[in-house]
């Protein structure tokens, strides 16, 4: 008796099992390699309160640029004396008259002390004040600290000895005393005593004041780097194949420099915030009428037992974005560098 197994045997053609047997094998698929870059961004991804981080950082900043359109949609601006318009809102001590500082389904944070403009409309300038002014001056400190640190620590030397030296000078300096005396000077020399200073000569001073003294601690850290580098086998097959020193720097030093400069500078900002905060909180950054976070704490300083929901809304953003930018530079620390895992 023939088995059902014999008989579909025989039904299959003698020249398909000798097809399958001359059919070359696949190739096996040959593994994907990652680039630096990409392990970076997946070790970043498994970082959740990095992950938290950036997306709060890119809250505030995506607010901070639209906040032209959100007032515009709110209904209210941050320069409207609303108080003085409707004697209703503050009361005979020019107080908001509401509980809570005068918040209503009308003005979400209330109203602002004795002039009564809208509290909501003036965090939101405020924080595009603080956070662009910053970004300005993080900018150009960290390009300062590439310039000085590379030059430095690549043809030594010198030049590094003088750079050094130019360097440990302004780190002498007493920074918060020297912003406070240099503002009123520098605004002094492009406007007149009589005249009110512009909004961009405030900005400008700033910024110049901030990246006078902001750029030495990157210019160390970046020389350090440079100088263990620049002793590199790959450094050296790059000098003995004619390249120049430009193109040294710029080819070889400066991509392996990316980590300390990012990390550092993501560190960098949220200090500069809290300084250009300062400067205003104390008089010589920005003035009335232009929003600024600073200008808002010293404010709420002077009325906070009247009322004390005024500085609660600008010092919650404050403390949250500060929180939130020193934790997004943990966590691109930790990512571009596993070994420093916390």
């Amino acid at each position: 008796m023939t088995s059902p197994i014999e008989i579909e045997g025989a039904e299959t053609p003698a020249g398909a099992d000798r097809k399958a047997d001359t059919k070359a094998p696949e190739p096996p698929e040959k593994p994907a390699g990652r680039s630096p870059g990409q392990l970076m961004w997946r070790r970043f991804k498994r970082d959740r309160s990095g992950v938290v981080a950036a997306y709060v950082v890119l809250f505030f900043f995506l607010v901070a640029a639209l906040a032209p359109l959100i007032s515009k949609l709110y209904g209210k601006n941050p320069y409207t004396l609303y108080g003085q318009d409707d004697p209703t809102l503050l009361n005979d001590f020019n107080m908001p008259s509401g509980p809570n500082g005068g918040i209503t389904t009308e003005y979400w944070f209330g109203i602002e002390p004795t002039l009564g403009r809208d509290v909501f409309t003036q965090l939101l300038y405020g924080m595009r004040t603080s956070l662009y002014t910053a970004l300005a001056a993080t900018v150009a400190m960290v390009a300062m600290g590439i310039v000085i640190g590379l030059v430095g620590g690549y043809f030594g030397g010198k030049v590094d000895y003088w750079l050094g030296r130019f360097t440990d000078f302004l780190l002498a300096f007493p920074q918060q005393l020297f912003l406070i005396a240099a503002m009123p000077v520098i605004t002094a020399v492009f406007v007149a005593p009589d005249e009110e200073t512009p909004t961009y000569v405030h900005a400008f001073a700033i910024i110049g004041v901030l990246w006078f003294l902001g750029w030495m601690g990157l210019a160390r850290l970046i020389r350090a780097v440079t100088l263990s580098l620049r002793e590199r086998e790959f450094v050296d097959a790059a000098r003995v194949a004619g390249a120049s020193p430009w193109r040294v720097i710029r080819k070889e030093l400066l991509p392996n420099l990316v980590t300390p400069i990012l990390v550092q500078g993501t560190y960098m900002l949220p200090n500069t915030i809290l300084s250009v905060a300062f400067l205003s909180f104390v008089g010589v950054g920005y003035t009335e009428p232009t929003p600024d976070w600073g200008r808002m704490f010293a404010i709420g300083s002077n009325i906070y037992e009247q009322d004390p929901v005024y500085m609660f809304f600008p010092g919650v953003a404050m403390v949250v974005f500060v929180v939130a930018f020193n934790l997004l530079g943990d966590s691109v620390r930790d990512a571009f560098d596993p070994k420093t895992g916390r």
